[in-house]
């Protein structure tokens, strides 16, 4: 049995959108915004890396990352995500969420200004203090995710619920446009101001030393909208779901959400006293998580960390994939900055007609259709779509074939963030009681993360051509081959996604079984 809901969270639930609803997705979704642009920015500009830093005299061909370089340069930022997820996740039910919230963001923003600040001019400086800072920005970015999801979650009402944290997602793809048009606009200003030739007219020449400042401004760019928020981080009052159902302090919470509401919020003391007596205590390793909770946290992590295979894979490695298919021309016909810009150009098509629609379809429907069949259509259509590609790969890469491939390609975006891209980011913020919530979200989005570094690392390596590897690589499995394995990878995210519970409309305390017995279960919705 439980206590009664108290009336400062039957407030929350039942408040009718509102000014501060919108500001709230405002704040939280300008960290995604950085968030993003700082994890993906960086596939823009590892071939310009290349060339600066690792391009040998008198070689025909631009230089271009080792191997081991790529992996970590692309990696080491989601590997402090990673960490970041589990050590702010915990943190914020520990100390409060709007506690470390301000923390997570002056981290990104000073550790993204100092990746584009990296010391020296030599490969092995940059290369190193690059990696070292984005590691550290990383893990900032790994803090925002359980904060934001969570901060969201308590924040809205249980109709428009989903709409507002998918929004918060959302900004994501805007994040990665961003990066995009950024890349063009600095390419194409410094392409005006300093023309140079292609690499196979004069190597040294087609790189020029103006190309330094390029990559660095590009990546140091996207801390200034996340910068602008941070006042506004830092006077948003705690969740009153932690300050009322962690610290105990009721009242606190209700003064704190009669402001926000502009509504008189009273509580009953005899409600208030059944709810201090009925609270649990068990933690994340007991009996009693494992009974009720123990299936969603493997619903969570493991459609997370199949769906961030396929997804980083993809995003990663677009510069990859379209040179492989001749939709950019080989780098020796061109010179730095038209690489750069090609790539930027190319990029930027696929999140505006797949990935940002993706975003924003979820927010339209997720509190119609409800998270669970928008999982579970997402996943079916990734995986029929990245089929139609592999299937008929030979024809697709001809000349005169290549529109039909970005069409495929863009769908398996759209699909992935109209579907479990979205999904999974937000369900970990319902179903898990207040105490564990950002607990339990980081721990799934970890579980992601570990999913994005396998793909970042080993597509890299498995997609490479069965006799003809780039150079620096050992022969792969084929990038026809690697697209059946991310299909197989997204059909396994479809069976898992049938142990997700819907939480379309209900309250977090109903989802989650907040202080009910222990006979009380959430059944899935697969189920």
């Amino acid at each position: 049995m439980a206590g009664e809901q108290l009336n400062v969270l039957k407030a929350l639930d039942q408040a009718k959108t509102q000014w501060y609803h919108f500001t709230a997705v405002v704040i939280a979704g300008m960290g995604f915004f950085t968030d993003a642009y700082d994890l993906f920015c960086i596939s823009l500009v590892t071939r310009l890396l290349g060339r600066i830093y690792y391009t040998e005299a008198g070689s025909n061909e631009p230089g271009h990352l080792p191997a081991n370089v790529s992996a970590a340069v692309n990696g080491v930022a989601l590997c402090g995500t990673l960490a970041g997820q589990l050590f702010f996740g915990w943190l914020g039910d520990k100390l409060g969420r709007k506690s470390v919230y301000g923390f997570t963001l002056i981290l990104m923003v000073l550790c993204s200004i100092a990746s584009g600040l990296s010391f020296g001019h030599e490969a092995k400086g940059v290369i190193g203090t690059l990696c070292f800072f984005r590691f550290w920005l990383g893990f900032g970015v790994g803090g925002d995710y359980p904060l934001s999801a969570t901060i969201m979650s308590e924040y809205a009402n249980k109709k428009t619920r989903g709409t507002f944290i998918a929004a918060v997602f959302a900004m994501q793809g805007f994040g990665i446009l961003f990066g995009t048009i950024v890349t063009i606009v600095v390419s194409s200003a410094f392409r005006n101001a300093f023309p140079a030739p292609p690499f196979y007219v004069d190597a040294t020449s087609s790189i020029g030393p103006e190309a330094d400042y390029v990559w660095r401004i590009i990546v140091m760019f996207g801390t200034i909208p996340a910068a602008l928020t941070y006042y506004w981080r830092m006077k948003m009052p705690e969740t009153a779901r932690y300050t009322a159902l962690i610290t105990r302090n009721t009242k606190q919470a209700t003064a704190d959400m009669s402001r926000v509401l502009n509504k008189d919020i009273t509580e009953e003391e005899e409600k208030v006293q059944l709810q201090v007596a009925s609270g649990d205590t068990w933690g994340l390793f007991s009996r009693q998580f494992m009974s009720r909770h123990g299936l969603h946290l493997l619903a969570t992590t493991s459609t997370w960390f199949l769906l961030d295979v396929a997804f980083y894979s993809q995003n990663l490695f677009q510069k990859d994939i379209f040179t492989k298919v001749g939709w950019i021309p080989p780098a020796r016909t061109m010179s730095a900055l038209e690489e750069l810009y090609r790539i930027a150009r190319a990029q930027a098509l696929i999140a505006l007609c797949g990935t940002v629609p993706g975003y924003w379809f979820t927010v339209a429907f997720i509190d119609i259709i409800g998270r669970f069949w928008i999982q579970l259509m997402g996943f079916a259509m990734m995986t029929i779509f990245m089929l139609a590609i592999a299937v008929p790969y030979d024809y697709l890469v001809k000349p005169g074939h290549h529109t039909g491939f970005v069409v495929l390609y863009g769908l398996t975006f759209f699909f992935a963030n109209f579907g479990p891209n979205s999904t999974t980011f937000i369900v970990p913020a319902e179903i898990f009681p207040a105490r564990l919530r950002s607990t339990c979200h980081g721990v799934s989005a970890a579980a992601g993360k570990a999913g994005a570094i396998i793909g970042a690392f080993g597509f890299l390596y498995a997609s490479q051509d069965q006799k003809k590897p780039d150079k620096g690589y050992s022969a792969g499995i084929g990038m026809r081959n690697a697209l059946f394995l991310l299909a197989g990878t997204n059909f396994l995210g479809l069976l898992f996604s049938l142990l997700v519970p819907e939480s379309k409309g209900r309250s977090l305390e109903e989802i989650s079984k907040e202080n009910y017995d222990d006979d009380a279960t959430i059944t899935p919705a697969g189920v």
